[in-house]
């Protein structure tokens, strides 16, 4: 993966904890970076202009963008995805992540003031891709989030003990609750079924409190889902354990 951006020191980060660090120390992945001004003629360096047609802030420019973008994919291998962090792209999922995943390489642009010249994206191109509906400083934290997402989903990262929290019945929900010991504690008792040891009975209780949990809390994924016989019949399950519940509790 590689990253072009002016702040490297904000994504580099993640490459050094936690799962994509070690990863990064196994050599199962690998972030490198380009810099604009090392692109630039001018002994201050400059990355940036006035915008034309006036406004507020700077916009980033053409020749040394475009430069550090041609100089990185020399050093990705060849189809690698290249994107551009923009409020305006793709939303991204955790379906985006696994496309990117499959991809050869990723190359990640990130901008900054006012954003890029708009011809960078139309010469490359870039596909543009937002993290979120809201307003960063730059692209540096959400390439952090990019790479943090599809490098878990790298061959070897994960062990097989993490990877069997991300099971396909799985795909698409929010997760299901989890729950560590002691058994009981302020008078709150893992559930039951957690510690029977049969695992299918615990597989459809993830599988069914996972689509309880997202009907609940994002009802449009499971609009997007095509359910199966057995997920629908779960979450019947969990609707119907539900209303009962609020009835005994008087919340009607």
């Amino acid at each position: 993966m590689g990253v072009v951006s002016l702040f490297a020191e904000l994504i580099d980060p993640v490459t050094r904890h936690g799962v994509v660090g070690r990863a990064c120390e196994r050599g199962l992945v690998e972030l490198v970076h380009e810099s604009p001004r090392s692109f630039t003629s001018d002994r201050h360096r400059t990355v940036d202009d006035r915008p034309y047609g006036g406004g507020p802030g700077m916009v980033l420019r053409y020749e040394p963008m475009r430069a550090a973008i041609d100089a990185l994919r020399r050093r990705l291998p060849e189809g690698s995805r290249a994107l551009v962090l923009s409020a305006q792209g793709r939303a991204f999922n955790g379906s985006f992540a696994r496309e990117l995943a499959a991809a050869p390489g990723l190359l990640l642009v990130t901008g900054r003031y006012e954003g890029l010249d708009e011809r960078i994206i139309e010469a490359e191109p870039l596909e543009e891709v937002s993290v979120g509906d809201y307003v960063l400083s730059g692209g540096e934290l959400a390439a952090a989030v990019i790479v943090d997402a599809v490098a878990r989903l790298l061959p070897g990262v994960l062990g097989h003990e993490e990877s069997g929290a991300r099971d396909s019945h799985m795909d698409g929900l929010l997760g299901c609750p989890q729950y560590t010991r002691p058994e009981v504690i302020d008078g709150r008792a893992v559930p039951e079924v957690l510690l029977g040891g049969d695992h299918e009975k615990i597989r459809r209780w993830r599988l069914k409190h996972a689509l309880g949990r997202t009907w609940r809390r994002r009802p449009e994924l499971l609009e997007a889902r095509n359910l199966s016989d057995e997920e629908l019949e779960l979450l019947a399950e969990f609707k119907a354990e539900a209303d009962s519940s609020e009835q005994g509790s008087g919340k009607l």
